[in-house]
C-alpha cells in the first residue's frame, strides 16, 4: 500500500532535468543563479537518504583511519527523516556510530529542572537513544547553568569541540527567518557559541513544533555562525512548500546578516538538500527559461506568460514580440510564430478554467469545460482534514454544488479535538451544568460529577499538561456540532455528513501517530459506499503539523487501492484538489476556477463563522495573524484579481482547483 502519494503530486509539474541534471555541465548551467550547492529530490525520503549516504561515508572513513567523527546536530523536524534513515541502517547492522562524537547545536535557556523542552532530550529520543553513540561522547550546552557562568560555559563548549579536532560535519535545519541553530537575524559571521534572545518569529515556530504546551524560555545557548562554518562539511535540509520562500533567498540572494543561513555561501563544502516543494521558488524550478532551454509544456508556457505579464504590468493580449525577446522568451516566438499566437492560446486556456458549474453543466458542450456534463447530478465527496477546512477552502463551491442539485457528502477526516481551547469546554460545561440545574434539579449526577471533575482539572492544569481523554472527547464533540451547523447552513443533509475520526490523529498531542493502513481502510469504506463521481481533497499540504498531508495521503492511498482492485466507479470519477487554508494554487496550475459573487462570498464567510471555536481563541492559528475567514477571502479575492490583471473577466472572488490523476 502506497502511503505517501502526496509527495509525488509536484512531479507532474516539474521535468526531471530541472531538478536532477544528468551531468556536471548541465548542473552548472541550470543552477547558475544558485550560490550554494543545492541538491533537489523528488521526495523527502530520497533527500534524507542522500544525506544519510554522506554521513555514513564520513563515519566509515573515520573508522578506517581510527579517528572520531565529530557531528554538530540540530533537533529541528526537518532532520527527523535523516535520523530515521540513519537509525534504520544501524538496525540493519550496516552502520555503527561507535566512533561518533555529537555536539548539540543549541539549547533553550534558562531551563527549569523538570522542563520537557531540552533539545538534547529531543535529539536522544529521535536519534541518539536508538544507535550506539557512547554516552560520554554526547555533549550539549548547559541550559541550567547560572547566569554569571554562561560565558564560561559557552567558551568551554568551543574548547571541547577543538579537543576532538573540530567538527567534521554540521547537520542543520532552517527556520522561517533564515536562522540556523538558534542564530537569529543580526548574527555576525564571526559569532561563536553564545547566549542569544529568541526572536518572535522563531518563538512562534518553536511553539508550533514543540510537542508540549510548556512556555518556551526567552533565550537560547547556540553554536555561532563561525562555529558552524568551522565544520569540514555542512548539510542544510528543508522540506515542503512552507520553506520554499526562505530557501530561495538563502540559495540565490546576497549574503546578509539579516539572513544568517546565507553565510553558508562562504563555505566551500556547504550543501543544501531539499525536496521539490522547498525548491519551488528557485529559478530553475519556477522560471527555468531564465537559465536553460525548455521543453515547453502548456503549463510551462502559461507560467512564463503569467510571469511576463506580472513583470511588465500588462494583460496577456497586450504582450508583444519585443516583450518576449527582451525577457528571455524568444524560444516561444519560434515555437508559436508570434506573440499574438502564444497570447491567444494561453488566454483561451485560462478562460476555459473558469466555470460556474463545478459539477458540470447539463446538456452543454463540455469540450472546453473543466468538468464533464454527464452524469448529472453527480455524487460528490468533499474530504475535509479538520472540521472547517471544507468551508474555508471551497465553501462557495460547496454551496454551488448543492444549489445545482448534486448529491454532496462531506467527510471530516479528523476530530480536530486538540485545536479547541479550554475556555470553549468551560463554556459548554457551564451550559450543560446549568441545563441540569434548571431542568433536572441537578439530579443528573453524571453531569454534576463530570462538571466538577473537569473544573478541578482545569484549575490545576499546567501549560505542559495534556488533556484527559474525556476532555478531548468533549472538544471533538464541539467541533462536530460546529460542522453540522455549517453543513445545515449549506443545505447538506446530516446523513451526508461523515465523521471519520482517522486513528492517526488521536494521539492527544501535537505530534500525531503515523498514518497507517487502518486510516486508509476507513476512507476506502466510505468511497465504496458512496461511489462518487467527484472527489474533493486537500492539496494544501503546508499546515504546521502535517495533518493535511496525512489526510490527503489516506485518501490517495484509498483511491490507489480501489484502482488496483479495478473498481468500476473510479473509471467515472474525477479528483479535484483544493487549497485556501494555508496557501493558494499558482495560476499556471489552476485547472478549474469557480467565481463567487459578493453575496456568495458573504455566505462562505458565514459558513466559516459557524466554527466559533476556530476564531480568535483557536490554539493553532499558525504564523498568519489573520483569522481563517479573512485568509480565505483575501486569497479568493487575490485569485480573482490576478485573472482580472491578466485581462480576463473580473469577479469578486474565485476558488481554484487542480485535478489529481491517480498514479
Amino acid at each position: 500500500m502506497r502511503l505517501n502519494l502526496s509527495s509525488q503530486i509536484v512531479l507532474n509539474k516539474v521535468p526531471v532535468e530541472f531538478y536532477k541534471p544528468k551531468t556536471t555541465v548541465e548542473y552548472s548551467e541550470i543552477s547558475r543563479m544558485e550560490k550554494i550547492h543545492t541538491d533537489i529530490f523528488a521526495s523527502m525520503a530520497e533527500g534524507a537518504s542522500h544525506v544519510a549516504d554522506k554521513i555514513e561515508a564520513g563515519i566509515k572513513s573515520a573508522q578506517q583511519e581510527g579517528k572520531f567523527y565529530v557531528m554538530a546536530l540540530g533537533s529541528g523536524s526537518s532532520l527527523y527523516s535523516v535520523y530515521d534513515e540513519l537509525v534504520r541502517r544501524y538496525n540493519e547492522k550496516t552502520l555503527s556510530f561507535r566512533n561518533v562524537v555529537v555536539f548539540n547545536a543549541y539549547e533553550y535557556y534558562p531551563l527549569q529542572k523538570d522542563s520537557s523542552l531540552r533539545t538534547i532530550n529531543q535529539l536522544k529520543d529521535r536519534f541518539l537513544n536508538h544507535v550506539d553513540v557512547a554516552e560520554q561522547n554526547i555533549f550539549t550546552l548547559d541550559g541550567f547553568v547560572a547566569q554569571d557562568a554562561v560565558q564560561d560555559s559557552c567558551r568551554l563548549y568551543e574548547q571541547r569541540i577543538k579537543t576532538f579536532g573540530g567538527l567534521d560535519v554540521a547537520l542543520i535545519g532552517i527556520g522561517r527567518s533564515g536562522n540556523i541553530a538558534a542564530n537569529e537575524p543580526g548574527s555576525g559571521i564571526q559569532s561563536m557559541t553564545r547566549i542569544i534572545l529568541i526572536g518572535n518569529t522563531s518563538r512562534e515556530e518553536m511553539e508550533n513544533s514543540e510537542q508540549t504546551k510548556e512556555t518556551i524560555p526567552p533565550c537560547s545557548l547556540t553554536m555561532g555562525i563561525a562555529t558552524l562554518l568551522s565544520a569540514k562539511s555542512i548539510y542544510l535540509t528543508a522540506w515542503g512548500e512552507e520553506k520554499a520562500e526562505i530557501m530561495q533567498k538563502v540559495v540565490e540572494n546576497s549574503i546578509t546578516d539579516t539572513l544568517p543561513a546565507s553565510f553558508l555561501q562562504t563555505h566551500p563544502n556547504a550543501h543544501v538538500v531539499i525536496d521539490l516543494g522547498a525548491a519551488h521558488h528557485l529559478t530553475r524550478i519556477e522560471h527555468p527559461w531564465l537559465v536553460t532551454s525548455c521543453q515547453w509544456s502548456d503549463k510551462l508556457v502559461r507560467s512564463a506568460l503569467v510571469w511576463l505579464c506580472q513583470k511588465l504590468g500588462k494583460p496577456i493580449l497586450k504582450l508583444t514580440n519585443k516583450d518576449y525577446n527582451e525577457n528571455g522568451l524568444s524560444e516561444l516566438l519560434a515555437l508559436y510564430g508570434s506573440a499574438y499566437n502564444a497570447n491567444i492560446k494561453i488566454f483561451n486556456d485560462l478562460q476555459h478554467t473558469i466555470t460556474g458549474w463545478p459539477g458540470g453543466k447539463p446538456n452543454a458542450d463540455d469540450t472546453y469545460r473543466p468538468e464533464r456534463a454527464t452524469p448529472f447530478p453527480k455524487k460528490v465527496i468533499v474530504f475535509s482534514p479538520h472540521p472547517d477546512d471544507d468551508v474555508i477552502s471551497m465553501g462557495g463551491t460547496i454551496r454551488r454544488l448543492v444549489q445545482q442539485n448534486h448529491d454532496v457528502h462531506v467527510a471530516y477526516e479528523t476530530s480536530g479535538n486538540i485545536a479547541v481551547g479550554d475556555e470553549e469546554v468551560t463554556r459548554f460545561m457551564h451550559f450543560i451544568n446549568g441545563f441540569n440545574q434548571l431542568f433536572a434539579d441537578s439530579k443528573d449526577s453524571i453531569i454534576s460529577n463530570k462538571y466538577k471533575e473537569i473544573k478541578t482539572f482545569f484549575a490545576k492544569k499546567k501549560e505542559s499538561d495534556f488533556d484527559t481523554r474525556d476532555i478531548l472527547t468533549i472538544k471533538g464533540l464541539i467541533r462536530r456540532g460546529e460542522a453540522r451547523i455549517a453543513c445545515t447552513y449549506n443545505e447538506i443533509p446530516l446523513d451526508h455528513v461523515h465523521f471519520l475520526d482517522l486513528p492517526f490523529y488521536e494521539s492527544g498531542k501535537i505530534e500525531k501517530l503515523p498514518m497507517t493502513e487502518k486510516d486508509v481502510e476507513v476512507v476506502r469504506t466510505l468511497l465504496q459506499k458512496v461511489q462518487p463521481h467527484q472527489i474533493y481533497v486537500a492539496g494544501d499540504l503546508a499546515d504546521p503539523h502535517g495533518t493535511h498531508k496525512k489526510c490527503t495521503d489516506a485518501v490517495l492511498a484509498a483511491i490507489d487501492e480501489e484502482k488496483k482492485a479495478g473498481a468500476e466507479w473510479l473509471k467515472d470519477c474525477r479528483i479535484w484538489m483544493y487549497r485556501g487554508a494555508w496557501a493558494e494554487w499558482e495560476i499556471e496550475n489552476i485547472e478549474m476556477c469557480v467565481p463567487l459573487s459578493p453575496e456568495e462570498l458573504r455566505a462562505k464567510r458565514n459558513s466559516i463563522l459557524k466554527h466559533q471555536s476556530q476564531m480568535e481563541s483557536a490554539p493553532f492559528l499558525g504564523n498568519d495573524e489573520r483569522l481563517f475567514w479573512q485568509r480565505a477571502e483575501d486569497r479568493n479575492r487575490a485569485t480573482a484579481s490576478l485573472y482580472d490583471q491578466l485581462g480576463l473577466a473580473c469577479y469578486e472572488a474565485m476558488e481554484a482547483f487542480v485535478e489529481y490523476k491517480p498514479l
